[in-house]
Order: C-alpha cells, then sequence, then structure tokens
C-alpha cells in the first residue's frame, strides 16, 4: 500500500520542508496551499524531478466543504491518507490585545484552530480501524507560542496554539484504540517568512540572543521531528509533544 500524507500549508516554511522531506522517505505527498499556486507547484516539480510522487490541492481549511474536497482529491489522485500534517496557519501585525478586532481573532482562530480540527475530522474517517481503515498518524503543528504567550505581539496567535495542544491531548486520547497516533511540535523561532505577514521579517534575528542556543531554527529541523512522528520509529508515542525551540 501506498503511503500517502496530507501537508496543509505546504508551499512554504515548515510545511515545504516536510513535503520534501516525505517524498525523500517515500511517502505519495500532497501540498495543500492556499493562495500560492506557484510556490505548490514548484514544490511538486522538485519532488517530481527526484523520482517521488507529489500533486497540489488548493483549500482554504478553515471551510469545512474545502476541507473535504482536499481530501476527496487525495482519495482519488494518490490513495487513502495515512498521514497528515496540520500546518497550515496565519497570524497578523504584531499588536497588543487591546487593539484587536473580533474579525482578527475570527481569522486567526479559523484557520489555527478550527482548520485543523477539520482536517483532523477528515483524517480520522479515512484512518480509523472503526470507519475500515488501517490507522495513521496525525501531527498538529503548534508553537512555542502557546507555552510562552507571545506578549506584545501575537497573544491571539498564542491561544490558537494553545487550543492546538488541548486538541491534540484530547483527539490522541478518543482515537488510540482505532490505531491512530495523534501528537504535536512546538517550534520556536524559525526562519520562515511567516514573521513578515507580522510586519517584522528579521524577527528571529531580533530575538535569538533570548533563546539558550543562541540561534533561530530552521524549517528542516522541524520536519525532522515532524516525520520521526509520523514514522513507525515512534510506534508507541502518541498524545505527546516536542518542542524545537532552542530551548526556551
Amino acid at each position: 500500500m501506498n503511503k500517502v500524507i496530507i501537508i496543509t500549508g505546504a508551499s512554504r516554511g515548515i510545511g515545504a520542508a516536510t513535503a520534501r522531506l516525505a517524498a525523500a522517505r517515500g511517502y505519495a505527498v500532497c501540498v495543500n496551499f492556499f493562495k500560492r499556486q506557484d510556490a505548490a507547484d514548484a514544490i511538486v516539480e522538485e519532488i517530481q524531478s527526484k523520482g517521488g510522487q507529489a500533486i497540489a490541492v488548493a483549500a482554504d481549511v478553515s471551510r469545512e466543504a474545502e476541507v473535504e474536497r482536499l481530501f476527496e482529491s487525495v482519495d482519488a489522485r494518490l490513495g487513502r491518507v495515512s498521514a497528515l500534517v496540520n500546518n497550515a496557519g496565519i497570524l497578523e501585525t504584531q499588536m497588543r490585545v487591546e487593539e484587536m478586532d473580533a474579525a482578527r481573532l475570527h481569522r486567526i482562530f479559523a484557520v489555527n484552530t478550527i482548520g485543523c480540527m477539520l482536517c483532523a475530522k477528515a483524517a480520522v474517517r479515512r484512518m480509523s480501524i472503526k470507519y475500515g481503515g488501517v490507522g495513521g498518524a496525525i501531527v498538529n503543528v503548534s508553537s512555542a507560542a502557546a507555552r510562552l504567550g507571545s506578549a506584545g505581539e501575537y497573544v491571539d496567535y498564542a491561544a490558537s496554539k494553545g487550543a492546538i495542544d488541548t486538541f491534540t491531548t484530547g483527539l490522541s486520547l478518543e482515537v488510540a484504540a482505532e490505531g491512530i497516533r495523534v501528537n504535536a511540535v512546538r517550534p520556536g523561532y524559525i526562519y520562515t517568512d511567516i514573521h513578515a505577514s507580522g510586519g517584522e521579517p528579521g524577527r528571529v534575528d531580533r530575538l535569538k540572543n533570548t533563546i539558550p542556543m543562541k540561534r533561530g531554527g530552521l524549517p528542516e529541523e522541524v520536519a525532522n521531528a515532524i516525520m520521526w512522528l509520523v514514522s513507525d520509529e515512534a510506534s508507541y508515542v502518541t498524545g505527546t509533544f516536542i518542542d524545537l525551540a532552542g530551548g526556551k
């Protein structure tokens, strides 16, 4: 049976690094994206040029109908999903809580939290032995912000990731007897372009001296942890969190 992995938000950063690594390890890869068709296609072409199998599928993970279409597309084109990486996430301009409006909060939680839960729902319906599946693995990409709070910058983002931590624990317990392992990674300051969305592309360099290891992390370092959690090497691991924050 083909090993099939869906990685949301995989056109850049941690998602793209995970897609490359998954393909190198023999997975057929679905590169999910929202807007960046060109970047997603480039990842697919890179994987295919090395003999791997990959497709790009557009979907807004905050919309239930689009999530179902994403999974149905993978069913038809690659086969039943065996691993899901809930990586899609957004943040907005740095500000304090009293400056945030409801529209911003809805946007953040719709993608970061609800999107993760909707994708997990679709995956469980395909992976669970309860529904005739053969099991699988789900890895949620949380953040060190869930522990640290991101005061003065992204408390809303941190809260959305805190919800992911709770969801990871609850879902792992719910489906443990159905052949599905659910874990999470919590990256810290990683060199990706998500920081530009908050208005500070150089944020990691500004803050790196606050990290015990005195450097930011690389997307590939996070991808290594994600793919270990997906792999059979982590066959007895569920409900677990791996912090990738340089000791912070």
